[in-house]
């Protein structure tokens, strides 16, 4: 029986000893909360929600915007396979016809004319290749500046406003 009486004095002990604590606990629960701090609440709630929502506008533009760039790229890219898998065509096409043009030849004297012929064609062809290529690359890089320079700018624009 001691030792229950003692356990009992020891439990009692410690139920006073947090009695403040546990009244204080009891009266939080039925505590009332102002109507400003309640309105303060909401508010602070529905400007972060706003925020929030305005944030994440602005991400959505910020990947829409990098998205039209990499898409961008990735159509130039493909433009420019095209263009070199069409001009890889044309010379060999160009070649095979020279060779038919080149086995016409009668004599030694027409072959090397008609090779000349071939030779001086096919360098204009690669000066006007290289001349577009130059052009299409300073428009390229003229665009994709301009590009770079308007996303980075409304990436700017939405930072500050998120």
């Amino acid at each position: 029986m001691t030792t229950e009486t003692e356990t009992n004095t020891v439990l009692n002990s410690v139920k006073q000893a947090f009695a403040p604590v546990t009244d204080a606990f009891a009266k939080l629960q039925t505590m009332e909360v102002p109507e400003a701090t309640r309105d303060f609440v909401k508010r602070a709630a529905g400007t972060a929600s706003d925020k929030a929502a305005e944030f994440h506008a602005g991400t959505e533009k910020v990947t829409s915007a990098i998205e039209t760039a990499v898409s961008s790229s990735v159509s130039e890219a493909a433009k420019i396979s095209r263009n070199i898998q069409t001009a890889f065509y044309q010379d060999v096409a160009s070649f095979f016809a020279g060779i038919d043009k080149l086995a016409s030849a009668k004599s030694l004297n027409e072959a090397v004319q008609i090779q000349s012929d071939l030779v001086r064609a096919h360098g204009e062809v690669l000066v006007s290749r290289a001349k577009s290529s130059t052009e299409y690359l300073g428009t390229l890089v003229a665009d994709g500046a301009k590009s770079a320079q308007d996303n980075f700018a409304k990436a700017a624009s939405y930072a500050k406003t998120a």
